[in-house]
């Protein structure tokens, strides 16, 4: 066996490093374990009352029952009024839109009240369920996407997936995807350039991959692609580890344009031809665009072959009713314009 000067083996490190992160593992699939046993609980203790206040008991009573729990376990949290009465309410929610409690309890309780204290519509909670599960959502994150309504941005994404895309895989490759994203963490002026957009991108990766989805992992930035002693170059490439597939995203601080839509189904092409690894599937390319038209849009995708969508892009968070009072960058840009001509 081999030493190190310090006596011990060479492969201690990797040695304790291997066990540390076995202990981690086990640890947090002992709390998850506890989590779900204690949000079915919850989920049990709202099925007792469900059915009590349908025999009969009023609201004197279930107040009895939150103070007399609360007294019975002091200092364990739960069991207060609000809570006796959420357990309940999202308990017989489940039952109203046919949820498995299993599906619910992978999540804090936090979580869950927030989801179904929100969100009414059944497609909707599911979304959010699903989603804070597999991305490992914050409270605060959830929160956030819930105010940004991203359930109606994953639906209204358009692409033309339902013609490149196999039938069977549609609904999870669109989930994947937003027809608007909120790029406020950038703090970028109204008027910017594809430049500094991608700049702002690329100098917060760590947010901007938190915000694109946990699978996206980056290959780099202006991707060189090579083909008959020319070069092209995608503005930020991605690898989504779920679909198996490499995402090439390109940036326009204008609005959406059809020929936008060609060069990036050229830049799919080469990226297969010459990057793509045998066992990968056919690349996906996303268009940010800061607007668009649908209907152009919906048009340009007809005459694209790869798999292409098209998003725009938010970056400010004032209020509408202050937004509103301010110019767009038409306007910005012609009083600039006017200053100088002065």
């Amino acid at each position: 066996m081999e030493l190190q000067k310090n006596g011990l083996p060479t492969d201690y490190h990797q040695t304790i490093l291997e066990i540390k992160n076995n202990i981690n593992s086990a640890r947090l699939k002992s709390l998850r374990a506890v989590n779900t046993e204690l949000i079915l609980m919850y989920l049990e203790i709202g099925k007792v009352i469900s059915l009590k206040v349908t025999l009969g008991w009023g609201d004197a009573v279930v107040d009895k029952l939150s103070t007399d729990l609360q007294m019975e376990y002091p200092g364990v949290k739960g069991f207060s009024l609000r809570n006796i009465r959420r357990m309940k309410y999202i308990y017989e929610k489940c039952q109203e839109y046919s949820i498995l409690p299993q599906a619910v309890a992978k999540l804090p309780w936090g979580h869950i009240d927030l989801i179904f204290t929100k969100i009414k519509n059944v497609d909707a909670i599911l979304f959010y369920l699903q989603q804070s599960n597999e991305r490992g959502w914050s409270r605060s994150v959830l929160e956030e996407e819930i105010r940004f309504d991203a359930h109606a941005k994953a639906l209204n994404f358009q692409n033309n997936f339902i013609k490149t895309i196999e039938e069977k895989e549609l609904t999870d490759y669109r989930l994947e995807f937003r027809d608007e994203y909120d790029l406020s963490f950038l703090e970028l002026e109204d008027v910017h350039t594809e430049r500094q957009l991608e700049n702002a991108l690329v100098n917060n990766i760590t947010k901007t991959l938190g915000r694109f989805g946990s699978d996206f992992a980056f290959m780099g930035r202006q991707f060189r692609l090579e083909l008959d002693n020319k070069e092209y170059f995608i503005d930020i490439l991605f690898y989504h580890r779920k679909l198996k597939r490499m995402i090439a995203v390109e940036l326009k601080a204008t609005e959406f344009k059809p020929e936008h839509s060609q060069q990036l189904n050229w830049y799919l092409h080469l990226l297969d031809k010459t990057v793509k690894y045998e066992d990968d599937k056919p690349s996906i390319g996303i268009l940010l665009c800061k607007n668009k038209s649908k209907i152009t849009v919906e048009y340009a995708l007809e005459l694209v072959n790869r798999p292409v969508g098209v998003a725009t892009y938010t970056y400010t968070q004032l209020p509408n009713e202050i937004a509103q009072f301010l110019p767009n960058e038409d306007e910005l840009k012609q009083l600039i314009q006017d200053d100088e001509d002065k």
